[in-house]
């Protein structure tokens, strides 16, 4: 076992007593947030931290309410045959007072407080509802990918609220991609390989997000019933530039490739990755090279527009 633990130091500016122990609390709470089993000295800035992230929290719970949030869309392509095939659902927050907020500002505090749960529900219901609206229009064989936070894999709710949410909107399974990360699918892996493996039977396609950035055992991919690895951009916004970098997208393509499995790389927001990605197999790109995350009333013309007008002119002549 291991402890927290918070410190504060009693002088005269404390009048109550329940003053001190709130203080020595926020600071085991900012202990715990650096990774635990380490102490923390109280400062008078980790009041006014608590006291933002309480308003955060409060105003994050009325979004829900106020349906203040909003889901967006970013393309995934085929570097085959140079067509949208999925699109990955986004949340942001359209803040009264911060303006449109992006995941990375509040999602961490929704999934320490829980409320990642109904924020999650809610985004896969209406990718599904926005997809069945573009697959109506001629889409037909288009996907909606949807992330899946650690607390979802930890609820026994998860493979019910697909059912529900595909059953709803009467699209087959084979519609959805779920997007773990592999740090959530190794939070508890025998849990997240009963649950995949359930999901993967109902036809649905499951992606391993930001493949790399977490140390785990690659045995785990045998497990699981993956169809594509996501290279994160953290590796493929430095490529061809950075070497080690590029040896590492390198590697996950070939192990990608050698279980079977199709390759999406994050970020591609210029020719010369592309050129690097193209020679070692990549199949699907994302990235603002073909299109920035798009409101779903923007998505139809994204889809209309031919492949010149995506960017995909800048494509290199391998794949002419």
């Amino acid at each position: 076992t291991s402890a927290s633990i918070g410190i504060t130091m009693g002088n005269g500016d404390y009048e109550r007593p329940e003053d001190i122990i709130r203080d020595a609390d926020t600071a085991m709470n900012r202990a715990k947030a650096k990774g635990r089993a380490r102490y923390q000295i109280y400062d008078v800035e980790m009041h006014a931290s608590s006291i933002s992230q309480l308003e955060l929290e409060t105003d994050l719970r009325r979004a829900i309410e106020r349906q203040e949030l909003r889901v967006y869309y970013q393309p995934i392509i085929s570097l085959q045959t140079r067509r949208i095939t999925s699109l990955e659902a986004l949340v942001r927050w359209q803040h009264p007072r911060r303006g449109l907020t992006l995941p990375g500002e509040f999602m961490p505090l929704a999934e320490d407080t829980g409320l990642v749960l109904p924020i999650g529900e809610w985004v896969l219901r209406t990718a599904l509802t926005d997809l069945k609206v573009w697959r109506e229009v001629g889409f037909k064989d288009l996907q909606v990918a949807v992330n899946v936070s650690v607390r979802q894999l930890e609820s026994q709710d998860l493979i019910g609220l697909v059912k529900s949410a595909l059953k709803d909107t009467g699209l087959p399974a084979q519609a959805l991609q779920l997007e773990i990360t592999e740090s959530a699918a190794m939070h508890d892996v025998e849990q997240t390989a009963k649950i995949l493996d359930v999901l993967g039977k109902m036809g649905i396609d499951i992606s391993i997000d930001d493949f790399g950035t977490s140390y785990s055992s690659l045995g785990y991919l045998n497990r699981f019933p993956v169809r594509h690895l996501k290279i994160a951009q953290t590796f493929t916004r430095n490529i061809p530039d950075r070497r080690d970098d590029t040896a590492i997208t390198h590697a996950i393509i070939a192990l990608a490739h050698a279980l079977k499995l199709t390759v999406i790389a994050e970020g591609v927001e210029n020719e010369r990755q592309l050129a690097t990605l193209i020679p070692l197999g990549c199949e699907y790109i994302q990235g603002y090279m073909i299109s920035r995350p798009q409101p779903a009333d923007a998505i139809v013309q994204v889809l209309n527009e031919s492949p010149k007008n995506l960017k995909i002119r800048e494509l290199p002549s391998q794949l002419n």
